[in-house]
Protein backbone atom coordinates (compact mmCIF):
# COMPACT_ATOMS: atom_id res chain seq x y z
CA UNK A 1 0.00 0.00 0.00
CA UNK A 2 1.54 3.59 -1.34
CA UNK A 3 2.33 5.91 1.86
CA UNK A 4 -0.28 8.78 2.46
CA UNK A 5 0.64 12.36 1.66
CA UNK A 6 1.25 14.56 4.47
CA UNK A 7 -1.48 16.11 6.01
CA UNK A 8 -0.89 19.82 6.90
CA UNK A 9 -2.25 23.18 7.18
CA UNK A 10 -0.83 26.58 8.62
CA UNK A 11 -1.92 26.23 12.39
CA UNK A 12 -1.83 22.21 12.15
CA UNK A 13 -0.15 20.54 15.44
CA UNK A 14 2.13 17.85 14.54
CA UNK A 15 4.04 15.57 17.01
CA UNK A 16 6.78 14.71 14.41
CA UNK A 17 9.82 11.47 15.11
CA UNK A 18 12.74 11.36 13.34
CA UNK A 19 15.35 8.30 13.54
CA UNK A 20 18.66 7.35 12.49
CA UNK A 21 19.07 5.35 9.52
CA UNK A 22 19.27 1.88 10.44
CA UNK A 23 19.04 2.83 14.23
CA UNK A 24 22.08 4.43 13.92
CA UNK A 25 22.72 7.83 15.86
CA UNK A 26 22.05 11.14 14.96
CA UNK A 27 24.11 12.94 16.95
CA UNK A 28 27.70 11.70 18.20
CA UNK A 29 28.73 14.58 20.92
CA UNK A 30 27.11 17.79 22.43
CA UNK A 31 28.26 19.80 19.41
CA UNK A 32 26.05 17.93 16.98
CA UNK A 33 23.45 18.35 19.38
CA UNK A 34 24.25 22.32 20.04
CA UNK A 35 23.98 22.42 16.05
CA UNK A 36 20.82 20.43 16.01
CA UNK A 37 19.34 22.34 18.26
CA UNK A 38 20.09 25.98 17.20
CA UNK A 39 18.78 25.09 13.80
CA UNK A 40 15.49 23.73 14.98
CA UNK A 41 14.98 27.06 16.91
CA UNK A 42 16.43 29.50 14.19
CA UNK A 43 14.41 27.60 11.30
CA UNK A 44 11.07 27.75 13.75
CA UNK A 45 11.14 31.37 14.37
CA UNK A 46 12.54 32.26 10.16
CA UNK A 47 9.18 30.02 9.97
CA UNK A 48 6.71 31.11 12.48
CA UNK A 49 6.98 27.03 13.52
CA UNK A 50 5.53 26.89 17.01
CA UNK A 51 7.78 24.58 19.39
CA UNK A 52 5.89 23.24 22.37
CA UNK A 53 7.91 20.19 23.22
CA UNK A 54 11.33 18.44 21.96
CA UNK A 55 13.97 15.69 23.19
CA UNK A 56 17.01 14.71 21.50
CA UNK A 57 17.93 11.18 21.79
CA UNK A 58 21.00 9.31 20.68
CA UNK A 59 19.20 7.90 17.46
CA UNK A 60 15.85 9.99 17.10
CA UNK A 61 14.05 12.59 18.02
CA UNK A 62 10.60 13.79 18.83
CA UNK A 63 8.94 17.38 18.32
CA UNK A 64 5.70 18.47 19.09
CA UNK A 65 4.79 21.37 16.56
CA UNK A 66 2.12 23.72 15.07
CA UNK A 67 3.32 24.34 11.55
CA UNK A 68 3.31 27.84 9.79
CA UNK A 69 2.43 29.69 6.98
CA UNK A 70 5.08 27.54 4.99
CA UNK A 71 4.25 24.29 5.74
CA UNK A 72 5.61 21.60 8.24
CA UNK A 73 7.39 19.97 5.06
CA UNK A 74 9.75 23.32 4.50
CA UNK A 75 10.26 23.22 8.47
CA UNK A 76 11.58 20.10 8.10
CA UNK A 77 13.32 19.78 5.08
CA UNK A 78 15.46 23.40 6.32
CA UNK A 79 16.41 21.39 9.60
CA UNK A 80 17.10 17.80 8.75
CA UNK A 81 18.97 18.18 5.58
CA UNK A 82 20.70 21.39 6.64
CA UNK A 83 22.02 19.40 9.53
CA UNK A 84 22.45 16.18 8.00
CA UNK A 85 24.87 17.89 5.63
CA UNK A 86 26.88 19.50 8.55
CA UNK A 87 26.80 16.52 10.51
CA UNK A 88 28.73 13.83 7.57
CA UNK A 89 31.15 16.56 7.26
CA UNK A 90 31.94 16.77 10.84
CA UNK A 91 32.36 13.31 10.99
CA UNK A 92 33.53 12.50 7.38
CA UNK A 93 30.45 10.27 6.74
CA UNK A 94 28.68 10.03 3.62
CA UNK A 95 25.24 9.18 2.41
CA UNK A 96 21.40 9.40 4.27
CA UNK A 97 21.92 10.16 8.16
CA UNK A 98 18.17 9.92 8.42
CA UNK A 99 16.10 6.69 8.42
CA UNK A 100 13.23 7.62 5.40
CA UNK A 101 11.01 10.52 5.58
CA UNK A 102 10.41 11.44 9.23
CA UNK A 103 6.85 10.37 10.63
CA UNK A 104 4.55 13.27 11.56
CA UNK A 105 1.36 12.62 13.40
CA UNK A 106 -1.50 15.36 13.00
CA UNK A 107 -2.92 15.87 16.54
CA UNK A 108 -6.38 16.52 17.80
CA UNK A 109 -4.89 19.58 20.46
CA UNK A 110 -7.16 19.84 23.30
CA UNK A 111 -7.45 15.70 23.87
CA UNK A 112 -4.04 14.88 23.87
CA UNK A 113 -1.70 18.47 24.04
CA UNK A 114 -1.00 17.88 27.24
CA UNK A 115 0.22 14.02 27.44
CA UNK A 116 2.30 14.46 24.07
CA UNK A 117 4.34 17.24 26.09
CA UNK A 118 4.68 15.03 28.90
CA UNK A 119 5.54 12.19 27.13
CA UNK A 120 8.11 14.16 25.15
CA UNK A 121 10.01 15.64 27.47
CA UNK A 122 10.34 12.44 29.56
CA UNK A 123 11.71 10.39 26.77
CA UNK A 124 15.41 11.43 27.87
CA UNK A 125 14.26 10.00 31.84
CA UNK A 126 12.76 6.77 30.22
CA UNK A 127 16.11 6.09 28.21
CA UNK A 128 18.52 6.35 31.23
CA UNK A 129 20.07 10.12 30.30
CA UNK A 130 19.10 11.59 33.42
CA UNK A 131 18.32 9.44 36.82
CA UNK A 132 15.65 11.31 37.82
CA UNK A 133 12.49 13.32 36.67
CA UNK A 134 13.89 15.99 38.75
CA UNK A 135 17.35 15.55 36.68
CA UNK A 136 15.37 16.54 33.10
CA UNK A 137 14.73 20.43 34.56
CA UNK A 138 18.76 21.16 33.65
CA UNK A 139 19.03 18.95 30.80
CA UNK A 140 19.74 21.07 27.91
CA UNK A 141 18.87 18.13 25.42
CA UNK A 142 15.00 18.60 25.78
CA UNK A 143 12.34 21.24 26.06
CA UNK A 144 11.49 20.51 29.88
CA UNK A 145 13.31 23.01 31.44
CA UNK A 146 12.70 25.61 29.19
CA UNK A 147 9.20 24.73 30.42
CA UNK A 148 10.09 24.94 34.27
CA UNK A 149 11.84 28.37 33.45
CA UNK A 150 15.54 26.75 33.87
CA UNK A 151 17.06 27.00 30.60
CA UNK A 152 16.29 30.27 28.35
CA UNK A 153 15.57 30.68 25.28
CA UNK A 154 13.34 32.56 22.89
CA UNK A 155 11.74 30.07 20.28
CA UNK A 156 10.09 27.50 22.29
CA UNK A 157 6.27 28.85 23.35
CA UNK A 158 6.62 27.88 26.92
CA UNK A 159 3.42 29.91 27.57
CA UNK A 160 1.12 27.91 25.49
CA UNK A 161 1.80 24.97 27.56
CA UNK A 162 1.45 26.10 30.57
CA UNK A 163 -1.88 27.95 29.79
CA UNK A 164 -3.07 24.63 29.89
CA UNK A 165 -2.56 24.04 33.63
CA UNK A 166 -3.03 27.66 34.92
CA UNK A 167 -3.50 31.43 34.34
CA UNK A 168 -0.91 32.05 36.93
CA UNK A 169 2.71 31.05 35.46
CA UNK A 170 3.74 30.04 38.78
CA UNK A 171 1.14 27.93 39.88
CA UNK A 172 1.03 26.46 36.55
CA UNK A 173 4.63 25.47 36.51
CA UNK A 174 3.61 23.62 39.73
CA UNK A 175 1.08 21.82 38.08
CA UNK A 176 3.01 21.01 34.62
CA UNK A 177 5.81 19.90 37.39
CA UNK A 178 3.67 17.58 39.02
CA UNK A 179 1.55 16.39 35.90
CA UNK A 180 5.33 14.98 34.44
CA UNK A 181 5.84 13.60 37.72
CA UNK A 182 2.34 11.81 37.14
CA UNK A 183 3.06 10.63 33.58
CA UNK A 184 6.71 9.40 34.14
CA UNK A 185 4.87 6.51 36.64
CA UNK A 186 2.99 5.14 33.85
CA UNK A 187 4.21 2.78 31.55
CA UNK A 188 4.80 2.96 27.64
CA UNK A 189 1.79 4.85 25.92
CA UNK A 190 2.21 2.55 22.46
CA UNK A 191 -1.47 5.45 21.63
CA UNK A 192 0.50 8.36 21.78
CA UNK A 193 2.97 6.85 18.80
CA UNK A 194 1.24 4.30 17.22
CA UNK A 195 -0.94 4.26 14.46
CA UNK A 196 -4.66 3.54 13.10
CA UNK A 197 -7.65 2.71 14.83
CA UNK A 198 -6.70 2.18 18.39
CA UNK A 199 -4.74 5.34 18.03
CA UNK A 200 -7.28 7.55 17.05
CA UNK A 201 -9.80 6.18 19.48
CA UNK A 202 -7.94 6.55 22.25
CA UNK A 203 -6.98 2.61 23.43
CA UNK A 204 -8.05 -0.81 22.79
CA UNK A 205 -10.59 -0.39 25.54
CA UNK A 206 -12.36 2.12 23.61
CA UNK A 207 -11.94 0.25 20.19
CA UNK A 208 -13.82 -2.88 22.12
CA UNK A 209 -16.97 -0.39 23.22
CA UNK A 210 -17.30 1.00 20.10
CA UNK A 211 -17.53 -2.63 18.42
CA UNK A 212 -19.92 -3.83 21.01
CA UNK A 213 -21.97 -0.21 20.44
CA UNK A 214 -21.97 -1.00 16.87
CA UNK A 215 -20.00 2.17 16.36
CA UNK A 216 -18.35 2.92 13.29
CA UNK A 217 -14.89 5.59 13.94
CA UNK A 218 -12.53 7.22 11.33
CA UNK A 219 -9.01 6.22 11.78
CA UNK A 220 -6.22 6.90 10.12
CA UNK A 221 -2.36 6.27 11.08
CA UNK A 222 -0.87 9.93 10.36
CA UNK A 223 -4.09 11.26 12.69
CA UNK A 224 -4.25 10.99 16.61
CA UNK A 225 -7.64 12.21 17.76
CA UNK A 226 -11.25 11.44 18.04
CA UNK A 227 -13.61 9.80 14.86
CA UNK A 228 -14.81 12.84 14.30
CA UNK A 229 -11.61 14.70 14.45
CA UNK A 230 -10.11 12.33 11.81
CA UNK A 231 -13.15 12.66 9.35
CA UNK A 232 -12.64 16.42 9.78
CA UNK A 233 -8.45 15.91 8.97
CA UNK A 234 -9.20 13.90 5.95
CA UNK A 235 -12.02 16.06 4.41
CA UNK A 236 -10.21 19.01 4.71
CA UNK A 237 -6.98 17.71 2.59
CA UNK A 238 -8.98 15.52 0.42
CA UNK A 239 -10.72 19.44 -0.73
CA UNK A 240 -7.30 21.10 -0.62
CA UNK A 241 -5.88 18.61 -3.17
CA UNK A 242 -8.86 18.76 -5.38
CA UNK A 243 -8.50 22.81 -5.06
CA UNK A 244 -4.64 22.55 -5.96
CA UNK A 245 -4.78 20.22 -8.64
CA UNK A 246 -6.81 21.07 -11.43
CA UNK A 247 -9.06 17.94 -12.66
CA UNK A 248 -7.51 17.23 -16.29
CA UNK A 249 -3.99 16.81 -14.36
CA UNK A 250 -5.12 14.46 -11.75
CA UNK A 251 -6.53 12.41 -14.24
CA UNK A 252 -3.16 12.69 -16.03
CA UNK A 253 -1.14 12.12 -13.55
CA UNK A 254 -3.08 8.65 -12.42
CA UNK A 255 -3.19 7.20 -16.07
CA UNK A 256 0.48 7.69 -15.43
CA UNK A 257 0.82 5.82 -12.37
CA UNK A 258 -1.75 3.61 -13.99
CA UNK A 259 0.57 2.84 -16.77
CA UNK A 260 3.93 3.02 -14.60
CA UNK A 261 2.18 0.31 -12.20
CA UNK A 262 1.12 -2.03 -14.35
CA UNK A 263 4.51 -2.02 -16.36
CA UNK A 264 6.13 -2.91 -12.92
CA UNK A 265 3.95 -5.66 -12.07
CA UNK A 266 4.17 -7.03 -15.59
CA UNK A 267 0.64 -7.23 -16.35
CA UNK A 268 -1.60 -5.55 -19.07
CA UNK A 269 -4.07 -2.47 -18.32
CA UNK A 270 -6.48 -4.26 -20.15
CA UNK A 271 -6.14 -7.00 -18.03
CA UNK A 272 -6.03 -5.51 -15.15
CA UNK A 273 -9.42 -3.58 -16.41
CA UNK A 274 -10.94 -7.07 -17.10
CA UNK A 275 -12.52 -7.91 -14.28
CA UNK A 276 -10.13 -10.81 -13.45
CA UNK A 277 -10.10 -12.01 -9.73
CA UNK A 278 -6.49 -13.04 -10.03
CA UNK A 279 -4.53 -12.28 -6.67
CA UNK A 280 -1.85 -10.32 -8.24
CA UNK A 281 -5.12 -8.36 -10.19
CA UNK A 282 -6.75 -7.40 -7.21
CA UNK A 283 -3.80 -6.44 -4.62
CA UNK A 284 -3.16 -3.82 -7.89
CA UNK A 285 -6.37 -2.48 -7.84
CA UNK A 286 -6.76 -2.32 -4.12
CA UNK A 287 -3.15 -0.16 -4.57
CA UNK A 288 -3.92 1.99 -7.15
CA UNK A 289 -8.05 2.68 -5.95
CA UNK A 290 -6.68 3.71 -2.41
CA UNK A 291 -3.51 5.68 -4.60
CA UNK A 292 -6.12 7.48 -6.71
CA UNK A 293 -8.45 8.64 -3.84
CA UNK A 294 -6.17 9.44 -1.32
CA UNK A 295 -3.52 11.06 -3.27
CA UNK A 296 -4.97 12.68 -6.36
CA UNK A 297 -8.50 13.29 -4.91
CA UNK A 298 -9.95 11.36 -7.56
CA UNK A 299 -13.73 10.57 -6.99
CA UNK A 300 -15.38 6.72 -6.20
CA UNK A 301 -16.70 6.63 -9.46
CA UNK A 302 -13.55 7.79 -11.64
CA UNK A 303 -11.43 5.83 -9.87
CA UNK A 304 -14.00 2.81 -10.56
CA UNK A 305 -13.90 3.51 -14.28
CA UNK A 306 -10.43 3.42 -14.34
CA UNK A 307 -9.93 0.15 -12.54
CA UNK A 308 -13.05 -1.60 -13.99
CA UNK A 309 -14.44 -2.25 -10.97
CA UNK A 310 -17.70 -0.98 -9.50
CA UNK A 311 -17.99 1.91 -7.13
CA UNK A 312 -19.28 -0.21 -4.60
CA UNK A 313 -15.98 -1.97 -4.66
CA UNK A 314 -13.65 0.70 -4.29
CA UNK A 315 -15.94 2.18 -1.44
CA UNK A 316 -15.14 -1.34 -0.20
CA UNK A 317 -11.26 -1.16 -0.87
CA UNK A 318 -10.95 2.19 0.98
CA UNK A 319 -13.20 1.07 4.30
CA UNK A 320 -11.35 -1.64 4.73
CA UNK A 321 -7.94 0.31 4.08
CA UNK A 322 -8.99 2.51 6.87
Amino acid sequence: MPRGPRLDAPGTLHHVMMRGIEGGLIVSNDDDRQDFVFRMGRIAKSTGTGIYAWALMTNHAHILLRSGEMGISCFMRKLLTGYATLYNRRHQRHGHLFQNRYKSIVCEGESYFMKLVGYIHLNPFRAGLVSTVDDLQNYRWCGHGMIMNRIKNDWQDRESVLRFFGEDKRAARKAYRLFVDEQSKIGKQDELTGGGLIRSMGGWSEVKSAIKRSERQFSDERILGSGDFVKEVLDQAEAAIKDQIPTSEREAEADAVLSRRCGEAGIAIEALQGGSRRKELARLRKELAFHFVKRFGLSYAETARKLGISTSAVSRILAHAE
